[in-house]
């Protein structure tokens, strides 16, 4: 067992919600940062945590961020951070299913993320990398974030589904946590 840091430099958290019931809007984070601790002879003994900022939520829309960092919706002055913190991993064929904890503003619901691991290699700097990829589909009203509209054409502004897809990259800690 070995331990990572999530480089935020190379990491990220990006969304998509339905909008006006026709569009898709993506967004993502900055930020995002975590340790992973990582059995590569057997993936399904590693754990995961991860924090978002949730001041940093983009969608390339100055206004429309705001809202998101509001208490409408992230809340971000009162809960800085969206957090994820896993509590299994099992295989599934050549992926993993990584079931944890997702907390989002004060709720925190079990989540699972269907996630591959893209490799492993040495860095520039002679360290080692890794990389992973993760994604979930989760209904945003089950964390309280029930803001919304009617549209007069029946449907709602905001869709209640969310994808969420993280891609991320750590840098192994050299000598730390590392086991048989």
């Amino acid at each position: 067992m070995t331990t990572w840091n999530i480089d935020s430099a190379h990491s990220s958290v990006g969304f998509s919600v339905k909008h006006m019931m026709v569009a898709t809007v993506r967004g993502d984070f900055t930020g995002v940062e975590g340790v992973i601790h990582f059995d590569e002879a057997e993936p399904t003994r590693s754990s995961v945590q991860v924090r978002i900022p949730t001041e940093s939520v983009n969608t390339g829309m100055a206004v429309r961020d705001e809202h998101l960092r509001s208490a409408d919706f992230l809340d971000a002055k009162q809960f800085p951070f969206l957090t994820f913190k896993s509590a299994t991993i099992a295989a599934a064929g050549d992926a993993f299913k990584i079931g944890g904890d997702l907390t989002i503003r004060d709720v925190t619901r079990p989540v699972v993320l269907d996630a591959t691991i893209d490799g492993i290699a040495p860095g520039m700097k002679g360290d080692r990398l890794a990389g992973f990829e993760a994604h979930t589909k989760i209904r945003r009203a089950d964390w309280g974030l029930t803001w919304n509209k009617a549209l007069e054409a029946g449907g709602m502004v905001v869709g209640d589904e969310v994808s969420i897809v993280l891609d991320l990259e750590a840098t192994e800690i050299a000598g730390a946590g590392k086991t048989t």
